[in-house]
């Protein structure tokens, strides 16, 4: 079922809400540049095991509205404590990859994990995506710069190169054709606005506050949040678990999609 929910004055969220009467919610944040789609093998398996399952796709993402502005982070998990809000939501579990996992970090600390009994990180760009002073892990800012200057030069040909190095495993054509499509849904705007905040904000701060119950996923292979992150992530959160996939890159749900769904739902029941 879909359906939107507004988040601010003209701009709606598009929300997919699959087995709304399921035992247990969980709420799936998309990373950059898809949209709530990416976890359409997980949508196609969880709600037959009783769970509530509900993706939405960020500002200027996918299905929602494509403002020209409100791509911080402030601004993004302000639009999740919205949909929340507006859904009724409580004991849930929130579950972000990549950007999304950004997002779920920020909502942690800004919103004090509102309605939240369960954290997920997966692959998760966080707490800095990119190199720092005093902060040697992630990647190096050209790489991010060259994503902001290729999405305003030839943003579908950015999307293929971005496609390439998504996944570990072999995908076929028709598939990198899919994952090709979601990323041209966005608006270009938003696209190059994305990377902007992975250089502007951190999220430090954010990690240290979260308490609740966190699984951390992430494929070792990943090219584009690398493996350390997850490990630093574990660092700072109290109560986490870090589950490393050995035969996945940042697109861990797929690589290993069956491991991936059967460890995120063990997590969920203890």
């Amino acid at each position: 079922m879909g359906y939107y929910v507004t988040v601010e004055p003209n701009v709606k969220y598009f929300v997919e809400d699959l087995n709304p009467e399921g035992k247990k919610t969980i709420l799936f944040l998309h990373g950059w540049p898809g949209s709530h789609k990416l976890f359409e093998y997980q949508f196609d398996q969880l709600p037959k095991l009783g769970y509530r399952c509900i993706g939405i796709d960020t500002r200027g993402f996918g299905d929602s509205d494509k403002p020209f502005r409100g791509y911080d982070f402030d601004r993004l998990s302000d639009d999740v404590r919205c949909v929340v809000e507006e859904l009724g939501l409580c004991d849930f579990t929130l579950l972000g990859h990549s950007n999304g996992g950004a997002i779920a970090c920020r909502y942690m600390g800004r919103h004090k994990g509102f309605g939240v009994s369960k954290l997920v990180l997966v692959a998760a760009a966080a707490p800095s995506l990119i190199k720092r002073q005093n902060f040697p892990y992630g990647v190096d800012k050209d790489f991010v710069l060259n994503i902001i200057e290729n999405t305003y030069k030839d943003r579908p040909q950015m999307l293929r190169g971005f496609g390439d190095m998504f996944f570990y495993q072999h995908i076929s054509q028709a598939f990198s054709d899919w994952f090709f499509q979601l990323g041209l849904q966005a608006a270009g705007w938003a696209t190059a606005a994305i990377p902007n905040t992975w250089i502007r904000e951190v999220l430090f701060n954010d990690l240290r506050s979260i308490c609740v119950p966190t699984l951390i996923v992430h494929g070792i292979h990943d090219m584009v949040v690398p493996f350390q992150l997850g490990e630093i992530q574990n660092q700072y959160i109290k109560n986490s678990r870090l589950v490393p996939f050995q035969f996945s890159g940042h697109g861990v749900f797929y690589d290993e999609k069956d491991k991936f769904n059967e460890v995120v739902t063990n997590f969920i029941e203890v």
